[in-house]
């Protein structure tokens, strides 16, 4: 009785182990996969960001500006702008007001399509 059950626990472990070894080989070919993304969207990423700055210096945004608008642009909320920049959130709004302004756009939603409109495929018919 106790061989048996020693027999199953051992068949148990083995595929366990097969199991364990496989996942190592996906994590780590998912790892590579990433890696490889990363390397070649670096140049693209680069090139988006550029553009970006040099649109900022078109509507002629401050520096300080030009960050409020880098992290609208990466969603953050008036209250988390404040955080990161260490001022107080009616700042952050007015900051983000200003952008609004000299890039004659309504709001967050057209900042954020102003740049991502062009980059998005149609969709299929």
């Amino acid at each position: 009785m106790l061989v048996g059950q020693a027999r199953r626990w051992r068949a148990q472990l083995t595929e366990a182990e097969a199991a364990n070894r496989g996942l190592v080989r996906d994590v780590a070919r998912a790892e590579a996969d990433a890696a490889r993304w990363r390397a070649e969207a670096g140049a693209l990423v680069r090139g988006l960001s550029d553009a970006i700055d040099a649109q900022f210096a078109t509507w002629g945004l401050t520096p300080t500006e030009q960050e409020v608008a880098r992290l609208l642009l990466k969603g953050l909320s008036h209250k988390e702008i404040a955080a990161v920049r260490g001022g107080s959130e009616a700042t952050a709004r007015q900051q983000a007001t200003a952008v609004y302004k000299k890039a004659n756009l309504a709001g967050r939603a057209e900042l954020a399509a102003f740049f991502l409109e062009d980059l998005l495929a149609p969709a299929p018919r």
